[in-house]
């Protein structure tokens, strides 16, 4: 009896207490945790304090020394003034809004068609995509070629018979805005393409066949069917075009420093200058705060009515 006393004793010393187990749970579930220490330290080194510092000083008239005297509000004042900034917003907004529905549209016309049975799908999926391996800054000097007087383009329409169709494609500023759009829009649609592609390749084909029994035709089995099921790539391919293009700086830096005139400057192009051509860094600040206020606003409008079309769809 007295060994077994003693044995249930020593189980019992042995035996943990409930709140020594939570404590050993609590301790197994920080451990991962610790982990995401230096990429969070990596991320407040990189990402946040450099946010916060040039919110900071878009309010002061700092030129990159270590004095800047606080302005308040003056350098989004002269922003409203510059009208070469406002300029700039007017071409960053019709850049956004252009490739935000020609991309979006010619990716899904792309990724339908590519979608079917149709012989070398692959192959033309592959050649269609290629161009986003491609840097932007390569993208604008090989259109930059393309558009020259008398380079491929221009040859490329003269051996049609379509020599009237010749411009300065770069030189006039009522088309060298919609040149870059050209350029871009070809070296960003296979992004789109592969979105949609991967939406459409989600959707159930026996979907498509029920339609079919009732009755339904092409254009109105996309619009019942696909159209509807498409809405998370719809949100997912024009969030990503509308970010970047509010943000496009590397083709129109190379392919026309944002010239003639200013017909084709971006708010990325003119803070650019601003901050590191005049060094003029609290203004370059201001113009970087008010352009992420700007996409920050339009992202989150454009995703908002693209959910809620989800949602009724």
């Amino acid at each position: 009896m007295s060994t077994a006393v003693a044995v249930r004793g020593s189980a019992a010393r042995q035996a943990p207490s409930g709140a020594g187990l939570r404590r050993r749970r609590n301790r197994h579930r920080l451990v991962p945790q610790w982990f995401l220490l230096p990429a969070l330290a990596f991320y407040a080194v990189v990402v946040l304090y450099p946010s916060v510092a040039g919110g900071m000083y878009a309010f002061t008239d700092w030129k990159g020394g270590t004095d800047a005297s606080w302005t308040g509000l003056e350098n989004f004042r002269d922003l409203l003034a510059d009208q070469a900034a406002i300029a700039s917003l007017r071409n960053t907004l019709l850049i956004a809004v252009t490739l935000t529905v020609v991309q979006s549209a010619l990716g899904l016309l792309l990724a339908l068609a590519l979608n079917s049975a149709i012989r070398g799908r692959n192959l033309l999926r592959t050649l269609f995509f290629a161009p986003m391996m491609m840097p932007p800054v390569i993208v604008g000097l090989l259109w930059q070629y393309i558009y020259t007087p008398g380079g491929p383009l221009d040859t490329a329409l003269g051996a049609l018979g379509l020599e009237g169709a010749v411009q300065s494609w770069l030189g006039d500023s009522s088309i060298a805005l919609w040149a870059i759009i050209a350029s871009v829009i070809w070296h960003h649609v296979g992004m789109s393409m592969v979105i949609f592609l991967a939406g459409l390749q989600g959707i159930p084909e026996e979907l498509y066949e029920a339609a079919a029994l009732d009755g339904a035709g092409t254009l109105r089995r996309f619009w019942s069917v696909t159209r509807p099921l498409l809405g998370q790539a719809t949100t997912i391919a024009t969030a990503l075009t509308m970010t970047s293009s509010l943000k496009l700086f590397d083709q129109v830096f190379v392919m026309t420093g944002g010239g003639p005139g200013v017909s084709t400057q971006t708010l990325s192009l003119i803070m650019y200058r601003e901050a590191f051509v005049y060094g003029e860094y609290g203004y370059g600040s201001a113009i970087a705060l008010v352009l992420t206020m700007i996409v920050a606003f339009i992202v989150f409008l454009q995703m908002s009515v693209t959910r809620r079309g989800e949602v009724e769809a």
